[in-house]
């Protein structure tokens, strides 16, 4: 269901979700009470930290790196035994085009950062962070859990000043899969993990915007990020028999051509993990990264809802010739044929299918501007046209 409300009578602030998916109970493009954090905890075991709530438990060990993260739900372990989640450094020297290309022989050079300067647990906001001092630069890390998601959030915060060096974060995780899932605009791609072929191994360092998704069957997990969109995904031998799937988040570089100066300075990146995710749910992993709620003092209601599942609004927008027209975007996210229902929060005299370009259809696909139900096709976009009443 992806629909939108008020703020059910909260006193004070209200969240406000900008993005086309509900997150934490907070109606897609709609506005919700704010949700306690009472039911995320974090507490000290020994030498590690484990993040709890009722859906999944992190544990951190004195090396500030992730060394299991159960699904409650399910029992499983989605850390591979005898590794952990976390950054690692490596050379980066390109025979070409230092600023643009990734050469595959970086993968001999794998640093793992374990020099902790400093592992705090703060009880009150359920989170741990880890400081690093890496050659000349500082990385600090926070993991937090929300209360109510199997999603570990990490954000990185680096005062970068190393040269042609390349920083990853790994997620080593223990499902066999034959494909991942890679997010590109309106929609997603499936590249296979191995390196049977040529063309599979050249594919080392791939792309995806928001979120890649990987699994076996019956099982599967998200990785998210907000601004890095390389990565590596790739089959690897499981201690103890089998395979597992390790993921790599491109973080940063340090080129010297043609700018000695090229990321220099500080950054910040955030990610994170998403235990027992079905595609759906990486959708939403993505969002809301990108587009956090955000706390206003007032309620608001959405311009436009969706009944219907994967069907997003991507944009709504002036028309761009100015006559006051309301331009509304979808698309399909999952890959299926679907139908939904779109409302709109404002009077609405006339609704017109467009092109990209905002001309009408001669042949309007899918839409009954009677009913406004909506049927489309796997990653169909379609643009509608309102008119005010």
């Amino acid at each position: 269901m992806v629909g939108g409300g008020g703020a059910g009578g909260a006193d004070g602030d209200v969240l406000v979700n900008a993005a086309p998916v509900p997150l934490r109970g907070v109606p897609a493009l709609g506005a919700g009470a704010p949700i306690t954090d009472a039911a995320a905890s974090v507490r000290r075991d020994g030498d590690t930290v484990v993040l709890e709530n009722d859906l999944a438990r992190f544990t951190l060990d004195a090396r500030g790196r992730v060394v299991s993260a159960v699904d409650l739900a399910s029992g499983r372990e989605a850390i591979a035994p005898g590794e952990s989640a976390g950054l690692q450094l490596f050379r980066d020297t390109p025979n070409r085009w230092d600023a643009w290309d990734i050469d595959e022989h970086y993968r001999r050079h794998e640093e793992e950062l374990d020099a902790v300067v400093s592992l705090e647990a703060d009880e009150s906001h359920a989170a741990v962070r880890v400081t690093r001092s890496v050659g000349e630069s500082t990385i600090e890390q926070e993991f937090t859990l929300a209360p109510d998601t199997p999603t570990l959030e990490i954000t990185t915060r680096v005062d970068w000043h190393e040269r042609q060096r390349l920083l990853k974060f790994a997620f080593p995780l223990d499902v066999r899969a034959e494909r991942a899932a890679s997010e590109v605009q309106f929609g997603h791609v499936y590249r296979p993990t191995h390196e049977n072929t040529s063309w599979d191994a050249a594919r080392f360092e791939t792309s995806a915007h928001r979120w890649v998704h990987v699994g076996e069957p019956g099982y599967s997990i998200a990785v998210a990020n907000d601004s890095t969109y390389g990565h590596d995904i790739s089959r690897r031998t499981r201690r103890g028999g089998g395979t597992m799937t390790l993921v790599r988040q491109s973080l940063l570089r340090a080129p010297l051509f043609p700018d000695p100066e090229a990321d220099q300075g500080e950054h910040v990146v955030r990610s994170s993990l998403t235990l027992g995710a079905e595609l759906e749910d990486a959708v939403a992993a993505g969002y809301a990264l990108n587009l956090p709620l955000r706390a206003v003092a007032a309620p608001i209601e959405p311009l436009v809802a969706v009944d219907g599942d994967g069907v997003l609004v991507e944009s709504v927008k002036l028309a761009e010739d100015r006559s006051g027209d309301v331009i509304v975007r979808l698309y399909e996210a999952l890959g299926r044929r679907t139908s939904a229902t779109v409302r709109f929060g404002f009077p609405v005299g006339s609704v017109v299918q467009t092109d990209l370009l905002e001309q009408p259809l001669e042949d309007p696909d899918g839409f009954d501007a009677g009913t406004n139900i909506l049927s489309v096709r796997p990653f169909q976009v379609v643009t509608l046209r309102l008119r005010s009443a």
